[in-house]
């Protein structure tokens, strides 16, 4: 039986992907240093340890949504499902070392993109569930197959700013606003109506009219 650790060593942003990405260095390493590996489908679930960071206030507010009032975070403050990614590591022995690509968003509606656009600074407990199968060549020779044991995983602080980058680098200056039909019909007849018809004056003459800064301060109290 071949048995498998991995350890998550860095990441960085992909800048050279058509849509974000971020890719994480991962290294395999066989206890069975001697065995030849011959292919692992691997299997990665990654998590998001919400409770493993401090927040600041600023932050607790961007996350009202997500976890609802501070003082209910005992209860709301819970491990997020991240994103699941599938790689092949090639043949090796002893150890190798490859790299996982993790697709990012910038939708505001998926819960990982908020809970990441709601952090400032510092970094990210994340939390990596392996699993899969091995193919390696058995002692007489002939190609064997074993699961990945269910407790193989491992741990990794990413840095916010990895995350930042990404998105910053795929919409410099820019935010992501999703509307239903009928309100983007009515938000677009107002844009047009402006002497400068672009969208950023028509949210900003809504704001100008109506502020509702007061409606978060009264949740947050």
């Amino acid at each position: 039986m071949s048995d498998l650790d991995f350890t998550v060593l860095g990441v960085k942003p992909a800048n050279y992907g058509i849509t974000p990405l971020l890719e994480f260095e991962l290294r395999v390493d066989n206890q069975s240093p001697e065995q030849p590996i011959q292919a692992v489908a691997l299997h990665v679930q990654i998590q998001i340890e919400c409770p493993r960071r401090s927040y600041s206030a600023d932050e607790k507010a961007s996350l009202l949504e997500l976890f609802g009032k501070p003082e209910r975070w005992g209860q709301t403050l819970r491990n997020r499902l991240w994103c699941h990614v599938d790689t092949t590591v090639p043949a090796f022995t002893g150890a190798t070392a490859v790299r996982l690509l993790v697709p990012c968003t910038f939708d505001l509606r998926v819960a990982s993109a908020k809970y990441f656009h709601a952090l400032e600074e510092g970094e990210v407990a994340l939390l990596f569930l392996y699993s899969g199968s091995v193919f390696y060549q058995a002692d007489d020779g002939r190609l064997q197959v074993s699961r990945i044991s269910w407790n193989k995983e491992g741990r990794f602080r990413m840095p916010v700013a990895a995350w930042q980058e990404t998105i910053d680098h795929h919409y410099p200056n820019s935010g992501w606003l999703a509307l239903e039909r009928q309100v983007f019909k009515r938000l677009d007849a107002f844009r047009r109506g402006l002497p400068e018809p672009t969208w950023e004056q028509a949210i900003e003459n809504l704001l100008d009219a109506k502020p509702a800064t007061h409606a978060l301060k009264e949740v947050m109290s």
